[in-house]
C-alpha cells in the first residue's frame, strides 16, 4: 500500500461507514497532497479542511469531496437512475474531484475558466497519467455540448440557478449535483432528469463552496 492510502485510510477511519465503499476506495487512491500548494501540504489529509490555492480558489476539504461523489453516484437511488459512464464536471480548479470521479466513472470532462488553474490541473493529470479524465478552458455553465449527453453533471461551485442547456446535456435518468443558494446559505442540491425532460429536486444539506462566475479568465 503507498503512503498516501495509509494516510487517506487513517483520514477516513471515522467517516469510512458514512459511504459507499467505492467512493472511500476512490478517495483512498487519490493522493491529495499532490493537489495542494506546498505551504499547505502539512494539512492535506485534515478531512474537515478546504485548502487555499490560486487566484482566490479553494480545494474543497475531504468530507465535502466524499459527500458531493457519493452525491453524484447516486448509489442510494438504485436503478432509478443510471449507472454513470461518463460525467461533466464544472470547475476543474486543481482537477482533486476529476481524479477521484476517474477511478468510479469510465469517462471524466471537466472545464475550468481560470488559464491557470487549467494549466496546473493539465500538468497533475499528466503526471498521474490518467487517461480517462479530458478538459477545457472555457466557461463551464456553456457545458460541453460535443460528448453530451451526460450520465452525471457535477457543479464544482456555487450557482443561484442550473442553466437550461445544462440540463439539455443531462442523460435521462441522470443525475445533476451542484451547491445552490438557498434561504440565505448554500446548499447542495441533486436534481434528476426523468423521461419527457421533466426535472426532480432534492436538497441534501448545508455547504460551503465559492460563488461560480461566467467567463473565462486568461493569463496577462
Amino acid at each position: 500500500m503507498k503512503l498516501h492510502e495509509i494516510k487517506n485510510m487513517e483520514m477516513l477511519k471515522d467517516v469510512k461507514d458514512n459511504f459507499d465503499p467505492r467512493v472511500i476506495a476512490a478517495l483512498r487512491r487519490t493522493d491529495r497532497e499532490f493537489f495542494v500548494p506546498s505551504v499547505a501540504k502539512h494539512s492535506a489529509f485534515h478531512l474537515d479542511n478546504a485548502l487555499p490555492i490560486s487566484d482566490e480558489q479553494w480545494i474543497s476539504a475531504p468530507l465535502t469531496v466524499a459527500k458531493m461523489t457519493a452525491y453524484l453516484m447516486a448509489y442510494d437511488l438504485g436503478k432509478n437512475v443510471l449507472e454513470p459512464d461518463n460525467v461533466l464536471e464544472i470547475g476543474l480548479g486543481s482537477g482533486y474531484q476529476a481524479v477521484v470521479l476517474s477511478h468510479l466513472i469510465r469517462r471524466v470532462f471537466s472545464i475550468e475558466r481560470i488559464e491557470s488553474l487549467w494549466l496546473e490541473a493539465r500538468a497533475r493529470i499528466a503526471q498521474l497519467q490518467i487517461m480517462n479524465i479530458n478538459i477545457k478552458l472555457d466557461d463551464g455553465m456553456s457545458g460541453w455540448a460535443a460528448f453530451a449527453p451526460y450520465d452525471r453533471i457535477l457543479l464544482s461551485a456555487c450557482t443561484e440557478h442550473i442553466p437550461t442547456n445544462l440540463i439539455d446535456q443531462l442523460q435521462v435518468h441522470g443525475v445533476l449535483v451542484a451547491p445552490m443558494y438557498y434561504n440565505g446559505g448554500q446548499v447542495i442540491t441533486r436534481f434528476i432528469k426523468h423521461a419527457n425532460d421533466n426535472v426532480s429536486k432534492q436538497i441534501l444539506e448545508s455547504c460551503t463552496f465559492v460563488p461560480i462566475k461566467q467567463g473565462v479568465m486568461r493569463m496577462c
